[in-house]
């Protein structure tokens, strides 16, 4: 049995549009809170932060909503520090994906150094000078470790500059050769950063979970994840809607969270960018995500 958090990151301001900003209330009608008390966990339903939506940020096109998103992520630093204890974990609904950065700052705000395993088809490396997309959401990564060209008030949310170190940081489920950017492959081979692929995840889940996790140092760590990193047409849950036939199912993607919700070491998750609009297509596909979300009784 675990005592778990649950905080929502109501937050699309760092999103490519409108509709993240749904997801946490969605989860729970989804049953989530219900699912995880009858696998045997504690848990203590905290609600959502306020509420910021994406809008055409014409003053910073290249990295739209930025000082409304980190103000929210300082927000969530805030809350959520205090719920990252011995014994408790910590399982936030957001949001756009740069909800990780804020989970992070909680832990460092927590006294405890920030590690993650980063479950997500991209690997966010981008940066207002490497793209022209604008939006926060595909830029996370690269603000955590405080790249060359990412925006100093992001980088700066933790009050220390980066927030991770390359060491810190373990991709899971990147579509390297079509989901990614030059520049972030740059970025990966300059750093070391260790990237366990798609083609793993979805070829064995459990092992490509262990690998992704056993490449940071021993103690604890949080989770992220992007729903689409998911195969589109076995759950439509993402924003985007690009990944179609490739991809682990959510059934892959359950045993690749269970192994990582079951290392004692792990301190919580986020989950970022799922939009309830597109789930209505597939009415099962929340349900069965959820199914995926909750640890085992035994985690």
């Amino acid at each position: 049995m675990a005592n778990i958090h649950i905080l929502g990151y109501p937050s699309s301001a760092g999103a490519y549009c409108v509709g993240v900003e749904h997801a946490p209330a969605a989860l729970r009608d989804a049953g989530l809170v219900v699912a995880l008390e009858a696998a045997g966990h504690q848990v203590d339903d905290l609600g959502d932060l306020p509420v910021h939506l994406w809008k055409p940020d014409q003053r910073r096109p290249l990295a739209q909503n930025l000082d409304e998103e980190v103000g929210a992520l300082r927000a969530l630093a805030d809350a959520a520090a205090p719920l990252v204890t011995t014994g408790h974990r910590v399982l936030v609904l957001g949001g756009s994906c740069t909800v990780a950065l804020g989970l992070c700052a909680a832990v460092q705000d927590a006294g405890i150094e920030p590690h993650l395993v980063y479950v997500d088809r991209h690997l966010d490396l981008n940066t207002p000078d490497s793209t022209t997309e604008g939006s926060l959401s595909w830029m996370g990564m690269a603000h955590a470790l405080g790249l060359p060209g990412a925006a100093e008030p992001l980088v700066a949310l933790a009050g220390r500059q980066p927030l991770l170190q390359a060491a810190h940081l373990s991709f899971l489920g990147v579509d390297l050769a079509d989901e990614t950017t030059p520049w972030e492959r740059d970025q990966v081979e300059r750093l070391g950063i260790s990237v366990t692929t798609q083609a793993e995840m979805v070829a064995d889940p459990t092992t490509a979970a262990l690998k992704a996790r056993g490449v940071l140092p021993e103690g604890p760590f949080v989770v992220h994840v992007d729903v689409d990193v998911l195969d589109f047409l076995d759950a439509p849950l993402a924003e985007n809607v690009n990944g179609r036939n490739s991809g682990p199912t959510l059934v892959q993607l359950g045993a690749a969270l269970t192994t990582l919700w079951l290392d004692p070491d792990c301190l919580g998750m986020s989950v970022g960018q799922l939009v309830p609009a597109h789930a209505a297509s597939d009415p099962t596909s929340l349900a069965r995500f959820v199914e995926a979300l909750v640890p085992p009784s035994d985690g």
